[in-house]
């Protein structure tokens, strides 16, 4: 146990230079209020974790899941309180604002975050992983965007990025049938990443995870806001911060080591310690 594990139905464990996000609310994961809260302070406390003035800053972040599913989806006993409550429409609007600034949040993390998704993975969770950089799926795993069958759209983000990702068309497709997508499928659209064997899967994913975190951090996070205004403002918007962000590089420690590295013993014996 560290300073940052918790009870509840997420927790933050750290293994290493990874900082892993754990859902864990049995038995089906449901998300509901204090697993919306608890969500919102565990994204809080990643950008106090992945600072780059810390220490022991984790340089990546896992999110996975117990159990049989990743995610059954939401609680609808809670979407019922809203509708059923006062001032439905401005409850509503007050939830997916904080949901989509838990998202962001974790877009903007200053390190690679992997979603590791085991098996079933529906609505919120869904949404979660498609705000991290990579998304891995076992191959029993599938994937549903299922709010119609409540009268909602997804709303913590979800068709906006799986139109990043996939194109419009396809996340149109998804979201308007409400249907669970195989992992093999969403592969083939680009939602997924890789599709991994389900045996061996929780380690392949956490292999990858220490494998990013063991690299030159600070270069990671030049790439993903060159990515991200790319996809926002398209490419010349990126070349426009080059200068900035990939200028920066040459006074890091990492990128003076690995150059010398190469130098002395040739490509790809580098380590990096993230400054």
């Amino acid at each position: 146990m560290t300073d940052v594990d918790r009870p509840g139905p997420l927790r933050i464990e750290r293994d290493g230079d990874v900082a892993v996000v754990v859902l864990d609310n049995p038995p089906l994961n449901l998300f509901d209020g204090p697993t919306f809260d608890a969500l919102e302070a565990v994204a809080a406390e990643l950008v106090g974790l992945t600072d780059p003035a810390r220490q022991d800053r984790a340089r990546a972040v896992l999110f996975e899941a117990r159990g049989k599913v990743v995610s059954g989806g939401v609680d609808v006993t809670y979407f019922r309180d809203i509708a059923e409550g006062p001032d439905p429409a401005q409850r509503g609007a007050e939830l997916w604002a904080r949901l989509l600034t838990v998202s962001q949040t974790i877009e903007d993390l200053p390190v690679p975050t992997v979603f590791a998704a085991h098996g079933l993975t529906l609505t919120a969770a869904f949404e979660l992983a498609l705000a991290c950089d990579v998304l891995f799926a076992a191959e029993k795993a599938s994937f549903g965007l299922v709010e119609i069958v409540v009268g909602l759209t997804p709303s913590m983000g979800g068709p906006q990025r799986l139109a990043e990702r996939a194109g419009p068309a396809r996340a149109r497709e998804l979201v308007f049938t409400g249907e669970r997508y195989p992992a093999a499928v969403l592969e083939r659209w680009n939602v997924v990443n890789r599709v991994l064997p389900d045996e061996g899967f929780a380690a392949a994913a956490r292999a990858y995870a220490h494998r990013v975190a063991a690299g030159p951090t600070v270069a990671h996070a030049a790439t993903k806001q060159l990515v991200a205004a790319t996809v926002r403002n398209g490419a010349r918007a990126a070349d426009a911060l080059v200068p900035e962000v990939s200028g920066a590089l040459f006074a890091t420690e990492d990128l003076r080591g690995a150059v010398a590295s190469f130098l002395t013993e040739g490509p790809g014996k580098a380590t990096y310690s993230g400054r």
